[in-house]
């Protein structure tokens, strides 16, 4: 089972932040005789719109450093373990599926994050157990 911790990103807000006054004169009042100067107000990002900024981050190119390689690579044992998952429940194991498992278990290359080689460690770790369940570890 894949958990991923990024919330959705919303620029909406709800109706809360309005405030409602009641009919009694407890608001706040400019007691100034002076003339009222006119305040101009100026817009941070009035040059990009909506899908002008969706199609401006299209256009940037990122290069996945070993965070992403290492992630994309647990995120691909994850659903593999959940493949086999729904094998084992269906009563037919592919032998496809295992020999995969297996040379994506030889295929590992340091991400350079502690906390995040340490999950990848436990996830290899399932995958070690369900393989030699199976009899397909040979390590």
């Amino acid at each position: 089972m894949r958990i991923t911790g990024n919330p959705p990103i919303s620029t909406v807000q709800g109706k809360g932040g309005k405030k409602r006054t009641g009919s009694g004169g407890d608001g706040f009042f400019l007691t100034s005789d002076s003339e009222s100067t006119s305040v101009s107000t100026t817009s941070s990002a009035s040059g990009l719109g909506g899908i002008d900024a969706l199609l401006a981050l299209q256009e940037v190119e990122v290069q996945p450093d070993n965070r992403d390689i290492a992630g994309k690579r647990g995120h691909s044992l994850l659903d593999a373990l959940d493949a086999l998952k729904a094998d084992l429940l269906a009563g037919l194991v592919q032998d496809g599926r295992l020999e995969s498992m297996a040379s994506t278990l030889r295929d590992r290359a340091p991400s350079g994050d502690d906390q995040l080689d340490s999950v990848i460690d436990e996830i290899e770790l399932r995958v070690r157990v369900e393989l030699a369940k199976l009899g397909k570890f040979d390590e």
